[in-house]
């Protein structure tokens, strides 16, 4: 199934520069801006946390601690530590402060919700 564009970028001859053009006239890319600080401090936090993960699953494993039979267990094991991870309150304010948002942790809410337009 092919994704019907809203967007698309032409060249503006006149600035020669580069320009957004809406195809269907009431729609906005604009309506929400990301700072792209807050954006870059996530992803590193995310990493941050995939090596820390990756690095504490694997020490287990060298020290005997924690047996495998294969790298889709491995995987599976390492899913799931993200998952927990991140369904804790204490896992979304790591994320948070990362990312220079300082929220206690009895307003982080683990169950927000999507609201599409």
């Amino acid at each position: 199934m092919e994704l019907e564009s809203k967007y698309e970028l032409v060249l503006n001859e006149a600035a020669g520069s580069r320009t957004i053009k809406t195809l269907d006239p009431a729609a906005s890319p604009f309506k929400l801006v990301v700072d792209p600080v807050m954006r870059q401090r996530l992803r590193q936090a995310l990493f941050d946390l995939i090596d820390h993960h990756d690095g504490s699953l694997a020490n287990y494993f060298t020290e005997g601690k924690l047996s495998l039979d294969s790298y889709k267990e491995y995987i599976e094991l390492f899913a799931r530590s993200l998952r927990e991870t991140m369904e804790s309150r204490e896992g979304v304010a790591y994320l948070l402060k990362a990312s220079g948002v300082d929220v206690p942790l009895d307003e982080i809410n683990l169950q927000p919700e999507w609201r599409w337009r």
